[in-house]
């Protein structure tokens, strides 16, 4: 009976080991493309603005990271979305996603916001700052 109980945990004690001496599965960041974007009004130059946008991962392994913002000139804004995609084993199903997306302090005007999908699509939408 001892034995048996010896072996069993020394066993377990192996297989734990060998587990924890397995990688992560490694993560690669990808651009992705949106479905839509919600633009609040009311902002002006002494506020922070953002947008909201939403879309649909493909599936279980895609999580949001962030939002990139590049700013082209004073009035053009371009914004690209990344999520992280782990590599393995991902439940197959699509996954719908809403984030709010800082954009920063802009100067009054009208803003022209360019959401790249990272395919070569994109569509734009416009911003008052009052």
């Amino acid at each position: 009976m001892k034995i048996t109980t010896i072996l069993t945990a020394a066993l377990v004690t192996l297989g734990m080991n060998a587990f924890a001496g397995q990688q992560a599965a490694a993560e690669k960041e990808v651009q992705i493309g949106l479905n839509g974007v919600y633009v609040p009004g009311g902002f002006d130059s002494a506020s922070d603005s953002y947008v909201v946008v939403n879309g649909v991962f493909q599936n279980g392994c895609y999580r949001w990271n962030r939002a990139e913002v590049e700013n082209k000139d004073t009035f053009t804004h371009t914004v690209k979305s990344v999520a992280s995609v782990s590599q393995g084993m991902c439940i197959m199903v699509l996954v719908p996603f809403q984030k709010e997306v800082r954009l920063g302090k802009f100067a009054a005007g009208k803003h022209n916001l360019r959401f790249d999908n990272g395919d070569g699509t994109y569509f734009e939408k416009t911003l008052i700052i009052e």
